[in-house]
């Protein structure tokens, strides 16, 4: 054992202490530590934001890191960035103008705001499936109170819509925009870019992570419901009558159910993802492979695997356009709290913006097992007229015209491809059928979406990582962070900063840093058992000790953050394993 690192492992570890008023005390260490803070704090503070500090900022790039990672390792799915502006027309065709919104209802006594759905959460199991008129004769039959004044006397709720607005350009040219409420809108905006990635050739996804908006009518617990929120979400294409085959079988872990209580399944369960969609509790098998990849990266991530359940959508709060959903909710501090959203979207998304902006590119391509004969109507351009009327234009009518499925009367309005119409009369055209032999046909993809609430899952991380012990007859915290996610994978730690051991752990500290994808930091202030506990808090795996007999010989002290042990080894030999991802080799 090194110098000055005696009685470090002499404590008995205890059963962990009292859960009162546990989520305070890792609140405070939260914000002590500089994971999660208040934001606009010397102002007062700002309810539904948040700060991540150095520390927090860290471990929230590892998660969305990890994130990346998982999903484009599959080598059909990629990542795209788009703008978090998002012009009014897209959101009226996505129905977030018109539908996006939370029932609000206001106390008549105190004027105080609230979500009637949360108002009625302890007195209905599913608040949210509610209409208005169901939620106010909870409100008024269950004598619910205010929570600012106590009175009962709430308005009619009515709809509020939760997107922030903004504009567009100056004066005159001012156009109408939302802050956007998801990222899944740009990578439907990117489809046809898409496509042809992909060689026009499905199935294929695309993933999006960055900051979301939501104007929630009384944000509250923490960074559960926040107003700007970090989120990353996946668009996942795929052709209906021919998704693509996953295998299952080799998973046997019993996952937690809750099928939809109004189908033939409605009992929860402990099944794998393979029986659950033998059964048909889950309907399509995309879907399941979601689900099983998502509980992989929650897994991987950390999280308790006995605090994850999956949660089907009930018919009546499922949109009418999808065929199935599915939320997996993470237990916690807070109860179970839904973090991640998978759901089969079907073809509304691209249909929606194909109707609102009459673009055709949303659509992809099917072969015919073998060519079909196809008997139809067209309408036959008479190039006699349309060429010396339309002189340059003329190719881009023509196309236009056979690019028809639908054949109005002349004469009409014709679209094209870039935008402008031109009046097609009774002269340029004549109704003729024909014989075709076709080979394929044009349909418009099936959307599978997972969409993950990552200050959720960073919330259930840290939770769950959470461990309060005694040593030594002391109170003691650590962060328990899986080695993927902690905000530094090792700590440097000169016992003195003399004598030659602060000089070799700054060459240490700038060695490690100089790996590929390793982050190393150096503490230097205080005894070197505050500097443990320090790290300890934060959850940093791994610490290095440099001490007098370094200089010596160049062999450094490696202790493991959850059992404390220490052992002594080489510098060379520590970091030929970091590079190679594992220390706990040298143990």
């Amino acid at each position: 054992m090194a110098d000055g690192l005696k009685g470090e492992t002499r404590g008995r570890w205890s059963v962990t202490m009292s859960d009162a008023q546990r989520m305070e005390r890792l609140s405070a260490m939260l914000k002590r530590r500089g994971i999660i803070l208040p934001a606009f704090e010397i102002y007062g503070g700002l309810s539904g934001f948040i700060d991540y500090g150095p520390v927090g900022a860290r471990i929230l790039r590892r998660v969305i890191e990890n994130w990346i990672d998982h999903w484009t390792s599959h080598g059909d799915i990629v990542e795209i960035n788009s703008p978090t502006i998002t012009p009014q027309p897209v959101l009226v065709a996505s129905g977030h103008v018109g539908e996006f919104n939370d029932l609000m209802t206001e106390c008549g006594n105190c004027t105080g705001t609230f979500r009637a759905d949360q108002l009625a959460e302890g007195v209905h199991p599913n608040p949210d499936s509610l209409n208005s008129d169901e939620i106010d004769e909870i409100l008024v039959s269950n004598k619910i109170p205010c929570p600012n004044c106590a009175e009962q006397a709430w308005t009619p709720s009515r709809p509020m819509n939760l997107m922030f607005s903004t504009s567009i350009g100056a004066m005159k040219s001012t156009r109408q925009a939302y802050m956007r409420p998801e990222t899944a809108q740009g990578m439907f905006m990117l489809y046809p870019s898409l496509y042809r990635h992909f060689r026009q050739k499905l199935p294929f996804g695309a993933i999006q992570t960055g900051k979301g908006y939501r104007n929630d009518i009384s944000p509250r617990q923490g960074m559960i419901r926040l107003r700007e929120f970090n989120m990353a979400e996946l668009e996942y294409f795929i052709d209906p009558e021919n998704p693509p085959a996953v295998d299952l079988s080799n998973r046997t872990d019993l996952i937690s159910l809750i099928p939809d209580s109004t189908g033939s399944n409605s009992e929860p369960c402990n099944l794998s993802f393979a029986n659950a969609l033998d059964k048909g509790i889950i309907k399509h098998p995309t879907v399941a492979w979601f689900l099983a990849r998502t509980w992989d990266f929650l897994i991987g991530l950390g999280i308790d695997p006995t605090r994850i359940r999956f949660r089907q959508h009930e018919s009546t709060e499922m949109a009418h356009y999808a065929s199935d959903c599915w939320d997996c909710e993470i237990h916690g501090e807070h109860g179970w709290v839904e973090c991640v959203g998978i759901a089969n979207r079907t073809c509304h998304d691209l249909q929606q913006h194909e109707a609102h902006s009459t673009s055709k590119s949303l659509r992809a391509w099917r072969d015919f097992e073998s060519p079909r004969k196809e008997v139809r109507e067209v309408l036959a351009p008479n190039t006699a007229v349309i060429g010396p009327t339309f002189k340059g234009q003329a190719g881009a009518i023509v196309t236009a015209l056979g690019a028809l499925t639908e054949l109005p009367e002349p004469p009409f309005i014709l679209n094209l491809a870039g935008g402008s119409t031109v009046e097609i009369t009774p002269e340029m055209v004549s109704r003729k059928t024909i014989e075709t032999s076709v080979a394929g046909e044009w349909f418009t993809p099936h959307v599978i979406e997972p969409a993950f609430g990552i200050d959720r899952i960073i919330w259930h991380i840290l939770d769950h990582s959470y461990s309060e012990i005694e040593k030594s007859g002391e109170e003691y915290t650590v962060l328990r962070l899986a080695e993927s996610v902690a905000p530094s994978d090792v700590i440097i730690l000169p016992l003195f900063d003399k004598d030659g051991m602060g000089r070799i752990a700054r060459k240490l500290t700038g060695q490690i840093n100089g790996l590929r994808m390793i982050k190393a930091e150096l503490d230097n202030s205080k005894s070197i058992g505050r500097r443990y506990a320090r790290a300890d808090e934060i959850g940093i795996p791994w610490a290095i000790t440099v001490d007098h007999t370094t200089t010596e010989d160049s062999t450094v002290t490696i202790r493991r953050r959850d059992d404390q042990k220490q052992i002594r080894a080489n510098i060379d030999d520590v970091i030929d394993s970091l590079a190679k991802g594992n220390l706990s080799s040298l143990f």
